[in-house]
């Protein structure tokens, strides 16, 4: 099966309309078997999907090994992007450190290149010109092909792109979060920096399959992390979903894929990455690349779910400081 094919900034790098997120197959929500993940990551191939995001931090490495081991004899089909810097400690933006990061990636990912390779988070104590100028140096190297960044203000992303070539923002985007809509998206299409949407799902509440708070799988951990998840801004955001859900019912689709396609009509320089650990939902998830939303739907969903609908913050607190630098 082939998708079509969306360009990521304007350097030439390009993703079916459609990407994979893997961070949930390193038991972030929840365990995950090795074995399945694995044949999941081959079926996304054979479904046509080839952008694949993990990173350094997911599992520590143990998500960058599964897709080594998905993907070492398939590496021609897949675009493979990684992240470091997730600031668990300070002094991840350094240039020592990005050296050394990238070469334990490409280790673990079996592999002598990493076609997107992308700043986690900007370390508050680093200047972002240095992390940006080690991480161009990796591209001279040959041992990346594209930068991007991850959780960005406008005004670091413009520093950044001053120092070497950003190809994409990684960015939470969705009918829940439309906050990059404000400065963020206008800055990046200026500078010819494409969007890789992550939790294009909501953390999966707009998939419409979480009706209650009894249905959510490692409830604790999600609440602990996702104040979105907390009783009281999940009911609410539930009855949002409610609402959206009757459109997708008389379009007849479901809400999960309403709610993808909804982002990929937010423009051809915007590619949503969703995860899942089930092969049926792999499927249903694609055929959001077959809809095409008319004005009309798009305007009432827009009117439904306004910048700042979400309930309950994106992160907990100490996560959330560490965004948006």
């Amino acid at each position: 099966m082939t998708l079509e094919r969306r360009s990521i900034g304007s350097a030439g790098l390009r993703s079916s309309l459609l990407g994979y997120g893997a961070m949930g197959l390193s038991g972030v929500y929840g365990a995950a078997d090795d074995h399945e993940s694995v044949s999941l990551l081959h079926q996304a191939i054979d479904l046509g999907i080839t952008m694949f995001d993990t990173a350094d931090a997911y599992g520590a490495g143990h998500n960058e090994s599964l897709l080594g081991r998905a993907f070492h004899d398939r590496r021609h089909q897949v675009t493979i992007a990684t992240k470091t810097g997730a600031l668990r400690d300070t002094g991840l933006g350094r240039a020592e450190h990005i050296h050394a990061a990238i070469d334990e990636s490409l280790r673990r990912l079996q592999t002598d290149h990493i076609d997107l390779y992308y700043l986690h988070r900007v370390d508050p104590t680093t200047p972002i010109e240095e992390t940006i100028g080690a991480m161009s140096e990796l591209v001279h190297a040959g041992k990346v092909k594209y930068l991007g960044v991850s959780e960005v203000s406008a005004d670091t992303l413009r520093r950044a792109h001053a120092t070497a070539p950003i190809s994409a923002v990684q960015q939470e985007y969705s009918l829940f979060v439309r906050d990059p809509e404000e400065d963020l998206l206008p800055t990046m299409r200026e500078l010819g920096i494409g969007l890789v949407a992550y939790s294009p799902l909501g953390r999966g509440i707009l998939s419409g399959a979480m009706r209650n708070i009894a249905e959510v799988e490692n409830l604790e951990d999600r609440q602990n992390r996702y104040p979105r998840f907390e009783e009281d801004a999940f009911e609410k955001n539930v009855r949002l979903v409610e609402q959206m859900s009757q459109i997708a019912h008389a379009l007849d689709l479901t809400p999960s894929t309403l709610a993808l396609a909804w982002v990929l009509a937010k423009g051809d320089d915007v590619v949503p990455i969703f995860g899942t650990r089930k092969i049926h939902n792999l499927q249903a998830n694609l055929a959001a690349t077959e809809v095409s939303l008319d004005a009309e739907t798009i305007d009432r969903l827009d009117h439904l779910f306004p910048i700042g609908a979400l309930h309950g913050a994106r992160y907990n607190e100490a996560l959330q400081k560490r965004i948006k630098r």
